[in-house]
């Protein structure tokens, strides 16, 4: 098949390996779980560590052929220059920032980010990094806060948990200008709802545990190099790397700093699981868009329900961009009960959603954020960041929708 000849996404995912060239005519690339690997000649091993041969394997701290093979596979589906896979999806993050940024640069990051996300851009700032975090609603509030130290830009796709949606066309837009590295973090949607190099991202991050594994077993990350950054002018890669390719300076430097120097290396067992996860991608994110499109408008028209906070509902306040954007609107929401002091009751009473942290899962899962993931925040920040004490977060799994409704009804039933 040529090259030029497009293919929908699960036809590319299930046959990717297959048209790879695997021994014995296997479907599927196997898994590889050594630590070393030996070569034939000395000057070989000296080329793999010197970066002048390219397919070679010296240590699985730095990968392996099953970890090659999915990152080659994310790279199809997300459409860049290359990838790199880590241990978690924080792993993947924290690659980037350590390994791009240093003392006295300047990054802006939505106010509307993940927990731990927030908890590593506090560990920046101890690192002499500034760090401004804005609602990025509008390519404007980014704007406002460039300096001339300013070299990224990070924001996420669907915000979790309040799903708000950043101004992704107009702050790449900007990047683009001012010549910053754009950060996409594309968990919640994943290459099936979305591409982030469509708004001129420059890096793409994936958590593989949620969206793209999908199964709740298997932990990854993955750092995805669009190609459309000049790493030419970036001050901060090193001289060692840049005797590369300019394209995979960038990539280079996130992998072997991320990988050899820090140690997030991703296993080949979670390789291998999350690579068989990813085959029923977009069949899992299509039912789950599907029934967190129906949970959310039967939330809404729930007279204890306050508030639901879905960007398939027309009073999302961003509900037009969403439209335009994805292909779906995932499988993430939250809402808060009028009585939010009965929140937690109300969780105990459903049998169906599981009370735990994770997202992305096959199964439903609830967690009030404010007591939890965001407790470590503080009040204030939460407050910043539009998380009441009350917020309660759902991640659609694979049950039947109504199955799933009828649940809420009975828990509804008991707070009367």
């Amino acid at each position: 098949m040529s090259k030029t000849d497009k293919q929908g996404l699960t036809t590319t995912i299930v046959h990717r390996d297959r048209r790879a060239g695997m021994e014995y005519g296997a479907l599927r690339a196997p898994l590889h779980n050594s630590v070393q690997y030996g070569l034939e000649r000395v000057e070989d091993l000296i080329g793999i560590f010197q970066g002048t041969k390219k397919g070679g394997f010296n240590y699985a701290r730095q990968g392996t052929p099953t970890t090659a093979m999915l990152e080659a596979k994310i790279n199809e589906i997300e459409g860049g220059v290359g990838t790199v896979c880590f241990a978690t999806g924080m792993g993947a993050i924290a690659a980037i920032f350590l390994t791009l940024l240093k003392a006295g640069d300047h990054i802006v990051s939505s106010r509307h980010v993940f927990g731990n996300t927030n908890s590593l851009l506090n560990t920046l700032r101890q690192f002499g990094v500034e760090v401004s975090m804005v609602d990025m609603a509008s390519a404007d509030s980014v704007a406002a806060v460039l300096t001339p130290a300013t070299r990224m830009v990070f924001v996420e796709t669907i915000a979790n948990p309040g799903t708000q949606i950043a101004d992704l066309q107009g702050i790449g837009s900007l990047c683009r200008a001012h010549g910053l590295v754009y950060v996409v973090d594309n968990t919640i949607t994943s290459p099936a709802l979305f591409n982030p190099a469509s708004v001129g991202a420059s890096l793409v991050v994936n958590s593989l545990t949620k969206t793209i594994s999908g199964h709740g077993a298997a932990l990854g990350g993955a750092v995805t190099d669009t190609g459309l950054f000049d790493w030419a002018g970036y001050p901060n890669i090193a001289d060692e790397y840049r005797k590369v390719a300019v394209a995979q300076q960038g990539l280079t430097q996130i992998r072997k700093k991320g990988l050899r120097d820090m140690g997030a290396s991703l296993s080949s067992e979670h390789a291998n699981q999350i690579s068989i996860g990813m085959e029923t991608l977009a069949l899992r994110v299509k039912h789950s868009s599907a029934s967190a499109q129906r949970l959310a408008e039967y939330l809404e028209a729930h007279s204890a329900v306050r508030k639901v906070s879905y960007p398939g509902l027309a009073s999302h306040p961003q509900h037009q961009r969403a439209s335009t954007l994805f292909r779906a609107n995932a499988w993430l929401l939250s809402f808060e009960l009028r009585a939010a002091e009965q929140t937690n009751a109300f969780l105990n009473t459903l049998q169906l959603p599981i009370k735990a942290t994770g997202l992305g899962d096959t199964r439903t899962l609830v967690i009030p954020v404010a007591s939890t993931i965001f407790w470590e925040a503080g009040p204030e920040k939460r407050q910043e960041m539009d998380i009441p004490d009350g917020m309660v977060r759902v991640s659609l799994g694979l049950e039947e929708v109504d199955d799933l409704i009828a649940d809420f009804a009975r828990a509804f039933d008991t707070l009367a």
